[in-house]
Order: C-alpha cells, then structure tokens, then sequence
C-alpha cells in the first residue's frame, strides 16, 4: 500500500534540502540533524485483573534554541523511537513556520489505548508524567494531546504534574479542558488551520471554496473539523474514510448528519447515506482537494500517480513519502505542507500557555482571529518562497522555518554570520 520508509531518515532529508537551498554552512545540519535529549521510559501499570503490565514510553526534545520545546504525546501500538524523534523535528520546523517561541518535542508510549479500560488509562497517563517530571514543565517542554490521547487525559497529567509539584501550574501543559485552563477554539484549531491554508491556496489557484470537491482520509479529531468547517464555508466533502472503510457521494455528503452518527459512537464506514468504497480509494476520486489526516506514510510514490487532485493539504504529520513528494510536484499538484498545514493546534496551545501565564482568558472569536492572521501571514511567507526559488512547497516551508532556526543559533554563537534571506523576513 505504501513505500516502507523510516520517518526520522525523512526528516533529515528534509533538514538537508532546506540547509542546502539556504546555502548553510553543514554545521547547521550537523546541530539539527539529531534532538538534543532523548528519554525512554519503562511504565508499569497494575491492570484490573491484578497483573502488572510494563509500556514503553518515549519523549524527544528536538531543540530548545528558540524557547521550551512544546508537542504532543500519543499513545499507539505502532509507536517508535525513530517515529517520536521525526515528529520532535517537525514540530521545531511546525513552530518556526508560525513564528512561535517554542523548540519541538513529542512523546510516546507503545499502547493500544483501546484494550485498556478508563481507569488503567488514567494510570498509565499519569505514570508516565512521573516518569518525566525531570525533563518537563511550562518553561522546560509542554506537553498536548496527539493521537488517541485527548483533553481528558490532558487534565489527568497536569493534575499528576501539581500533585508532585505542590501548587498549580497551568501552562505546564496544553489542550487541557476549558475548567482546568484550557483554551476556547482550541479542540478545532488544526482542522481549523487546514481549512485557512487550503483557503489560501484556492485562491492562488483560481478556485473558490464554494463547490470546491475535497476527500478526507481519517475521521478523527482534525478530520471531523476540517470536513465541519469545509461544509460550512460551503465546500463539498464528497469522500471521508476511516481505517475500516470509506464513503463516497460526488454531490458531498451530509457532514452535519455524518458528524452526528460518529459521535454516537458508529464508524465512518457503516453510513448509510453514501456509497462504500476501500479506504485508500478517498486518494484516487475526482475533486479538488486530498487531506490527508490519518498518520505518517499514507502518500507513496504509487497513490501519488493515483490523484487526480490539485492540492494536497497535510493535516497529518508525514504523510506524504520523498518518491509521493516528487511525484506530486512533476505532476504540478500544490502540496501544503504538514509543518504548515496542520499549524493550528500548537499556534492554539501557544495562546493557552500565553493565557496560562497571564491568568486572562479571550473570547474563542479573539482567538480564532489570531489564528487566522498567523496562518494566512505564515502561509504568505511560505508561497512568497516557494514562488522566489522555484522550489517544493515543503522545501519552501523548510527554508522559512530553518532559517529562523539558525538566525537564532548564530546569535547564540554556534555558527557565524549568517541572517535570514530579506524574502524570509517577517
């Protein structure tokens, strides 16, 4: 189905097209290339039936150069070291795109969160805060949800994190419930900034989002927003799948009825109201717009020959392979890449923690006007690249976010004379 790959070799890849089009020295790639801390931790946790069971769990710190590192945690059988310390890579270049104040980080343990019931859950959310608590903290590295973890278990953290400290810190951590701290507009910021830069990108490409045709892989917490919100700037989602199935009708699908049958507990692919197709199939109909939002390696070089869409949007992190990259840009197809793309939710936990420290609160329409002006401004700096230097989408949101990156590490001395290119300037 996909080309096998390893996501940390891919990240590097990346790394070094953008230093190489940047014409840095190879000491900015020799620093970058590699997270400054990585921490692997051995969780037991006493299962219902009276056993105790041991997970694996793992957090990469990318870089700390431009502030704390900031990331999410998820909790997944097919966690890996290589995959946590990619996505810690991509979260540094993810913030320096937004021109947020943060290094990347993520974590991980080696769990399907499904076989455990609630109460196991809770234990081992908050044993892995304890396994971390000497590397972690609001001015250290703030964790958020990611996949299968969410603001429930968010809030079961930062409760383990101020047990141990004493007092409460609420911006040790990010997409906790609103009572707790949390932000408002925070649960949909990153299908709301897929949605903002697949705007920006229909207008670049003579489009409208009225009638505009897109197909969403993966119904989760990003899909289910970006197909929301898609619907209600008039746009058709006319395909949406999950990992058991997915579902098709060219005139768009009901996504207010879809959305409401998902809640209630149902799969994607038991909707009756569409017709039924083979999941990868949402990659190969005819519209405007793919999302991919599942995970990583969804888009090899083989599925990429299959689209017949215009643009890509990358709400997942690395889903789309070196071989499904070079395809898609001989085949003229736009790519928004995921460091941009997929923005919206750690530019919403950047103003939590903002929130957090200040102890003032904003509106969600305060918010959601400060994520759109961040991700339209980010998104213009990424095509005005893209369009000087004739390179990838990607290369292009890579140079922005890297040359901030290094600008920094030459004020801190670790390469010398080098500032940013005037075009990647704010």
């Amino acid at each position: 189905m996909t080309d096998q790959f390893n996501p940390y070799e891919m990240a590097k890849e990346q790394l070094s097209d953008a230093v190489k089009a940047l014409s840095l020295d190879e000491r900015a790639y020799s620093i970058l290339k590699n997270p400054m801390r990585v921490m692997e931790v051995s969780i037991p946790v006493l299962m219902d039936d009276g056993r105790v069971e041991t997970f694996i769990g793992y957090r990469s710190q990318h870089t700390d150069v431009m502030g704390p590192t900031k990331g999410g945690v998820r909790f997944h059988p097919n966690v890996t070291l290589d995959e946590v310390k990619a996505l810690s890579m991509w979260m540094t270049f993810k913030t320096q795109v937004m021109g947020l104040p943060y290094g990347g980080a993520k974590g991980g343990v080696i769990v399907d969160p499904k076989s455990l019931s609630e109460r196991e859950r809770e234990e081992l959310s908050r044993e892995y805060i304890r396994s971390l608590m000497s590397i972690i903290g609001p001015d250290k590295d703030i964790p958020a949800p990611d996949v299968n973890t969410d603001p429930k278990l968010m809030g079961l953290m930062y409760d383990e994190y101020d047990r141990i400290r004493g007092f409460n810190v609420p911006g040790f951590i990010t997409g906790k419930p609103l009572i707790l701290g949390g932000s408002l507009g925070r649960l949909e910021a990153t299908g709301r900034g897929v949605v903002l830069t697949i705007r920006e990108a229909v207008k670049r490409q003579g489009l409208k989002m009225e009638g505009l045709k897109v197909s969403i892989q993966g119904f989760g917490n990003v899909g289910k927003y970006t197909a929301k919100i898609l619907d209600e700037l008039g746009a058709k989602v006319v395909a949406v799948s999950d990992s058991k199935g997915a579902i098709y009708k060219d005139t768009g699908l009901p996504i207010p009825k879809l959305l409401q049958f998902v809640d209630e507990g149902n799969r994607v692919s038991d909707f009756s109201e569409a017709e039924h197709m083979e999941p990868m199939k949402v990659f190969e109909i005819g519209c405007d717009v793919v999302v991919p939002a599942a995970l990583e390696n969804q888009i090899s070089g083989e599925v990429a020959k299959k689209i017949k869409a215009k643009i890509v949007a990358e709400a997942a992190n690395g889903p789309t392979t070196r071989e499904g990259d070079q395809v898609l840009y001989e085949k003229g197809v736009v790519i928004i890449p995921d460091i941009l793309c997929n923005a919206g939710g750690v530019t919403v936990s950047y103003f939590e923690w903002v929130q957090n420290k200040m102890g003032y609160y904003w509106k969600e329409e305060e918010v959601n006007q400060k994520l759109e002006e961040k991700m339209v401004h980010s998104f213009d700096n990424v095509y005005r690249m893209f369009e000087l230097h004739d390179v990838h989408m990607r290369t292009a949101a890579y140079m922005v976010s890297v040359g901030r990156v290094c600008e920094a590490l030459c004020a801190r001395g670790w390469i010398k004379d080098w500032s940013m290119p005037i075009e990647c300037k704010d």
